[in-house]
């Protein structure tokens, strides 16, 4: 019964980034990587808008009662993130870039644009 409930829970997360990665490319933003992944760290989506690398980290709760989507991106997943954000960097070289997080609450869409810094 384990396997079922991840495989559907992947499913589910596959299912939210794809459509976070639709959302923000209808906000003008242009898809440039997903699921990057290094020992110690992930990154859903890397976007661009315009000259700027965007790094985002999609979060998605059906319910909210334990402080919904954005509540679950804890200082420690921050971190991991900007793990990954800084060997992606290192592979492709510096530039701008920014980290947001698309949080889906109930169906509901938030972006919440440079919701945290390498400072975190």
């Amino acid at each position: 019964m384990q396997a079922k409930t991840n495989d559907t829970t992947v499913a589910r997360g596959r299912e939210a980034e794809t459509r976070a990665a639709a959302y923000l490319e209808n906000q003008g933003l242009r898809l440039v990587d997903r699921n990057f992944r290094v020992r110690g760290g992930e990154i859903d989506l890397i976007m661009r808008d315009g000259r700027t690398l965007v790094f985002v980290e999609v979060r998605q709760r059906s319910r909210t009662d334990y402080g919904g989507a954005g509540a679950s991106i804890t200082v420690h997943k921050q971190r991991r993130i900007i793990l990954a954000a800084r060997h992606y960097l290192a592979r492709r070289g510096d530039c701008e870039c920014r980290f947001d997080c698309l949080l889906i609450d109930d169906g509901r869409i938030e972006w919440l644009r440079h919701a945290f810094s390498v400072d975190a």
